[in-house]
């Protein structure tokens, strides 16, 4: 804050926090600690850089006034963020009833008569925040080169990768039993069917055999005998 002849101005420095193709504003209070009522008007080294609103108006006694500077969007950013520019706040004592469309550049010149106050003030660039730096990994000692689980809960990539070959294998494992039992099981539908074919032609034979009232020979004997073989092997199977 300066503490001028006529008016206090705070601050004395202007920040802009700094970024491109945005416009970005700052404010200046004007305080009148006097009786008298103060013309001001706000003049700068870069006219076209910035826009000043009010750029001249009257401060009544006691009171403050608020002055709002708005830097335009810009295309570049300066070398090193440093910045040459300046404003000038000038004050002068004015007359009772004087309005902010009355006051001219000549009140504030040397000629007119007039005690012109004058404060300087400067243009500080603000380089934006910036990002935190990513911690490497495996960078704290005696930590695991890779964690388990992220930060956001879900599963790494490593152990991820592991879970899927492990399930593709139980999946690959599971189809190869389940076309093993199936193949089992029509063999052994098929077994069930000769063994129900071979006891109807036993059982044809036996007719055949009653039919012709005669004794067993050897031949029915040895068919007999390679059925019930048969029979036995396919009922263990």
């Amino acid at each position: 804050m300066s503490t001028g002849e006529l008016l206090e101005i705070d601050p004395l420095e202007l920040k802009f926090p700094f970024e491109l193709k945005k416009q970005i504003s700052c404010s200046i209070q004007l305080s009148n600690k006097t009786d008298d009522h103060i013309a001001f008007k706000v003049k700068t080294t870069s006219p076209k850089k910035y826009c000043v609103r009010p750029n001249t108006g009257i401060v009544l006694p006691r009171s403050t006034c608020d002055v709002i500077v708005t830097m335009q969007a810009q295309r570049e950013a300066p070398p090193d963020m440093q910045c040459k520019d300046k404003f000038l706040v000038q004050s002068v004592i004015t007359k009772e009833g004087v309005a902010p469309k009355d006051i001219t550049p000549e009140m504030f010149t040397k000629e007119s008569g007039n005690t012109v106050d004058e404060v300087k003030l400067r243009v500080t660039y603000v380089p934006p925040p910036q990002p935190p730096s990513p911690v490497p990994e495996g960078s704290d000692e005696g930590s695991s080169p890779r964690a388990s689980v992220s930060d956001n809960g879900t599963i790494a990539s490593q152990e991820f990768g592991t879970t899927s070959r492990a399930f593709a294998e139980s999946n690959e494992k599971a189809s190869e039993a389940t076309a093993l039992i199936s193949k089992l099981t029509e063999e052994k539908n098929a077994a069930i069917q000769q063994n129900n074919k071979l006891r109807q032609e036993l059982e044809l034979l036996r007719k055949e055999v009653g039919k012709q009232g005669g004794g067993f020979s050897f031949m029915f004997v040895l068919i007999v005998a390679l059925i019930a073989i048969t029979l036995g092997y396919l009922v263990k199977s």
